[in-house]
């Protein structure tokens, strides 16, 4: 089986050729023929490829100035398996995953891969059309014939006869508060069928909130109104898009502990979660979605959580004997034994500091940051952390006004409606300060060559992000500030973006704050930590920064939780609290690395 995708945002015929034929038509063996393979589209915006008469000779890919051409041979098995396609050369979805009654199916792949097609199909808000266009578009009855036999096809009976109630929370709660307008406590009164707001407020921590209109709070607490208003609906179905944004550890765990409570009640529940230690403890069972971005992607077989998640980790799936990624990921069971104390010179240092802000207070104790340093900054929400960012970021109090040059990838992430993505690339490119290989890993590792043409206001959110560290990593700075980094990014990109930051600061000889709530991902990125305490939203304390061992103890001692190491993969796992391993760590007072 062949299938042509054509990304229609990179294809730019006007500008490819603009006075001759395009490459693409003009080499395609086909075209010379005398077969229409290749044509341009009737409003002279874009190509179309007939997907019958190409032979995959692959030589459009290479002539395409763009990247817009993609040619890829599956397996024939898989023709009869396509559930959705976007379009003859767009994007396709093979298989469907296999929700259950009173259990959590955790989705995991790339970004671009078919997650969120799927969860709009199981919503009801896509209707599959098993790769048919036109009049051949499939009816409610061919799809659930098509699924004849397995669990889908009595789950499609029931939501296409309407009596399957669905909710769905969706990705991006950026968008919440531009179409929904109020205070928290009316909106979630408004979803109550259950009475059981009280009891959400608690788990959520929103009592705080609740008088509070939605635009005017922070991500953090819009998602946890998005996740109680989904909860509060009676539904049957519930579908969870990235519920872990912006949340906290403890936030995470409490999220995950609520939305596994729906299962009580005999609910099905699916979760996207980008988080290996929250999806870890979120699901009964997980599929995997591998494939080519933006191009196919297909849906593994269900698999058992452990097993599940370390073959997404290895990139092999044995029984389809499939491998979809050509190094394993791997974790470092135990602290680098040079953190904090194998550092370069001291490039800054700032004194015990206070700042007040409304009702807020913070204290921070002075330290010092050294070259090729990075420090993660490890807290709750509303403890300052942004705070301490921001004053670092403006220079003000009694920071180094005169010395300093900073870099600084904010939380939320301002658009610029004129910029392009292509100013980012040409700003890196021209930067003499950095060199050759630097750019390359910059350009290569984000994958910004593949967004090069976009306008930045129609980025996605992972996309955005990619840009802006980016645009952080390639300013000429002494500090580096990055707030959240790994929001809305796939695992694969979170831990590619980790990589990057030690590789960069590492070879620029400069340091780094970076706030991160994935524990995962800060284990990967910092070489000390920055524990913030005391009590959100009134008191915050910035204690002096610790090695990996003690900063990692402390924090997760505040939370109240413990990881272990799966051993094959040695990835983090949280332990149920109260398990037999939660109470042992908990006395020998290892929370994250357990001795041999």
């Amino acid at each position: 089986m062949r299938i042509a995708v054509l990304n229609k945002d990179r294809c730019k015929p006007d500008k490819c050729s603009p006075y001759g034929e395009k490459p693409c038509i003009k080499y395609c063996p086909k075209v010379r023929t005398g077969d229409e393979t290749i044509v341009l589209s009737s409003n002279g915006k874009s190509v179309e490829i007939t997907e019958s008469l190409c032979t995959g000779c692959g030589i459009c890919i290479k002539k395409c100035p763009f990247n817009a051409i993609s040619i890829i041979n599956l397996p024939d098995p898989l023709k009869n398996q396509i559930t959705y396609r976007y379009g003859p050369d767009q994007f396709s979805l093979f298989r469907m995953a296999i929700p259950k009654k009173g259990k959590v199916l955790g989705l995991i792949g790339q970004n671009g891969i078919g997650k969120s097609t799927m969860l709009s199909i199981l919503s009801g808000n896509l209707k599959m059309n098993l790769g048919k266009f036109n009049e051949d578009t499939p009816d409610n009855d061919a799809i659930i014939k098509f699924f004849k036999g397995s669990e889908l096809q009595q789950y499609f009976l029931e939501l296409f006869n309407k009596k399957l109630s669905v909710v769905h929370k969706p990705q991006n709660i950026n968008l919440i508060p531009k179409h929904v307008v109020g205070k928290v406590y009316d909106l979630l009164k408004k979803n109550d069928v259950n009475d059981l707001l009280d009891n959400v407020v608690k788990e959520l921590n929103l009592n705080e909130i609740l008088d509070r209109n939605l635009s005017v709070l922070s991500g953090g607490e819009v998602q946890r109104v998005a996740i109680a208003a989904a909860y509060l609906k009676d539904a049957d179905v519930y579908l969870i898009d990235e519920p872990s944004s912006y949340l906290d550890v403890s936030e995470r765990i409490n999220m995950a502990k609520l939305i596994r409570s729906l299962t009580d009640d005999n609910k099905t529940v699916v979760v996207v979660e980008h988080d290996l230690a929250i999806l870890d403890y979120l699901s009964d069972y997980i599929s995997l979605f591998y494939g080519v971005p933006g191009a196919y992607g297909i849906i593994s077989h269900p698999q058992g959580v452990r097993v599940g998640i370390n073959i997404y980790l290895n990139g092999y799936i044995k029984d389809e004997n499939v491998r979809f990624r050509d190094e394993p990921i791997q974790f470092h069971e135990r602290p680098p034994i040079d953190s904090l104390f194998d550092t370069g010179a001291s490039i800054f240092s700032y004194e015990n500091l206070e700042k007040t802000l409304g009702d807020f207070h913070l204290t921070i104790t002075g330290s010092e940051v050294h070259a090729g340093e990075i420090l993660g900054i490890l807290g709750p929400n509303g403890i300052g952390k942004s705070t301490f960012i921001d004053l670092i970021a403006n220079k003000i109090d009694n920071f180094e006004e005169d010395k300093l040059k900073i870099s600084l990838k904010p939380q939320y992430i301002k658009i610029n409606e004129s910029k392009l993505v292509s100013d980012t690339l040409t700003k890196i490119r021209m930067a003499s300060y950095l060199s050759q290989s630097y750019k390359k890993r910059l350009i290569n590792s984000l994958k910004l060559d593949n967004i090069k043409d976009r306008k930045i206001s129609e980025l996605s959110g992972g996309e955005l992000q990619r840009v802006t560290i980016a645009d952080c990593l390639s300013t000429e700075a002494d500090i580096y500030l990055l707030d959240e980094p790994s929001a809305f990014l796939d695992i694969e990109m979170r831990l590619t973006v980790a990589q990057l930051l030690r590789k960069s600061i590492e070879e620029l000889k400069k340091s780094a704050f970076v706030v991160e709530h994935d524990i995962i991902t800060q284990d990967f990125i910092a070489d000390s930590i920055l524990v913030f305490e005391g009590t959100p939203g009134i008191e915050g304390r910035a204690l002096a920064p610790l090695n990996l061992r003690d900063g990692f103890n402390l924090f997760l001692k505040m939370m109240g939780i413990t990881f272990r190491r799966e051993k094959e993969t040695k990835r983090p796992r949280v332990n149920k609290i109260g398990s037999t391993k939660d109470t042992y760590q908990k006395r020998i007072n290892e929370y994250y690395y357990i001795p041999k």
